[in-house]
């Protein structure tokens, strides 16, 4: 089996160490492995296949050549300005921030719903991955959509700190602190509102249209990867208490009638996806229980019955795993497969 060099750019940030995890439980066939920062992460070493792999710091007068593969999880300032290197000196950049996903020469890649589209890479040298709620949602969507046709999308995402990186893990985790402590609760630094024990309706900044750009991307996003403009999506993104994993309620309205049982049915045999919905049992996907798994979780699914077709979903993931890493490295899989 062939080997690549590979780049990780952005190591030492929360997706990008679950990168590394994800790349060694994948058994990614590597030959060398390069990891980049910022100056901030000077010094520091990772732990990849029982080696110390330094981490280097991110500079313009760095030689990228010889790198195949750059997995990309910097932000997206850091992707417009490294990713056209990284692709000048050879590599195929896989982009986990915003920076390319709307461009219409830039493939932006659910592996399940539409992995042909890869091979548009050759455009620019570049894949996107997309926003960890889209990725989610079109995950469990797709199947339904090919059958019923999705005429319209509406949204609610609960989505948790670690969707903000690692400095809004450690603020929810202080303010937990302070409050069990008896002590008054710090404010908020690192994300618009304390987040302990609250629901903040907010995540990244406001447009003139009264939407989060988090919202616009999902509502984006969808169309351009299900490759369908005419689907109307509406969404509304909140963050929520809740350390780990992102979950949704979905409705959508569809052409053709789906049943309970169909979408059961369809959902069960497309990839990816596992169905948890006794709720007469207590048993349905919880963000607790998906930690760690690289699969989208859909329960609670039932007729909405204020429209004539329609059907509301709860769909949950690790937004880390299969919201980022997991959904990166599975496009290098189908890259390094039919494409390098």
């Amino acid at each position: 089996m062939a080997e690549y060099n590979v780049a990780i750019v952005g190591a030492t940030g929360a997706v990008g160490r679950m990168m590394l995890t994800v790349l060694e439980e994948r058994n990614f066939p590597i030959k060398n492995l390069r990891l980049f920062a910022s100056s901030k992460s000077k010094g520091i070493k990772l732990d990849f296949q029982g080696e110390k792999i330094p981490v280097e710091v991110l500079d313009e007068t760095k030689n990228f050549k010889g790198i195949e593969i750059a997995l990309f999880s910097a932000g997206a300032q850091r992707s417009l300005d490294y990713a056209p290197l990284f692709v000048k000196d050879g590599a195929v950049v896989i982009d986990n921030s915003s920076a390319w996903r709307m461009d219409p020469q830039i493939p932006l890649v659910v592996p399940e719903v539409n992995p042909h589209a890869v091979a548009h890479y050759k455009n620019k040298g570049i894949i996107a991955n997309p926003n960890c709620s889209t990725i989610q949602m079109v995950v469990a969507l797709k199947p339904l959509h090919d059958y019923g046709k999705i005429k319209r999308i509406v949204v609610s995402t609960y989505q948790s700190v670690s969707g903000a990186g690692q400095k809004a893990i450690n603020e929810l985790e202080t303010q937990i602190k302070a409050w069990c402590q008896g002590t008054p609760i710090p404010p908020a630094k690192y994300l618009p509102q304390i987040i302990a024990f609250n629901c903040v309706p907010h995540i990244d900044v406001f447009l003139s249209n009264r939407y989060t750009k988090e919202e616009m991307k999902m509502i984006e996003e969808t169309k351009k990867i299900m490759e369908d403009p005419t689907i109307r999506v509406t969404a509304t993104t909140v963050r929520v208490p809740v350390f780990l994993g992102h979950a949704e309620s979905v409705n959508i309205e569809t052409k053709r009638k789906i049943t309970v049982e169909k979408a059961i049915e369809l959902l069960k045999n497309a990839p990816g996806i596992i169905i948890l919905d006794k709720p007469e049992e207590k048993v349905y996907p919880l963000q607790i229980n998906v930690a760690g798994k690289d699969e989208v979780f859909v329960g609670r699914i039932r007729e909405d019955f204020s429209i004539e077709n329609g059907l509301n979903l709860w769909i949950v993931a690790d937004n880390l795993r299969k919201g980022a890493a997991t959904n990166a490295i599975q496009i290098a899989e189908i890259l390094i497969q039919n494409y390098l």
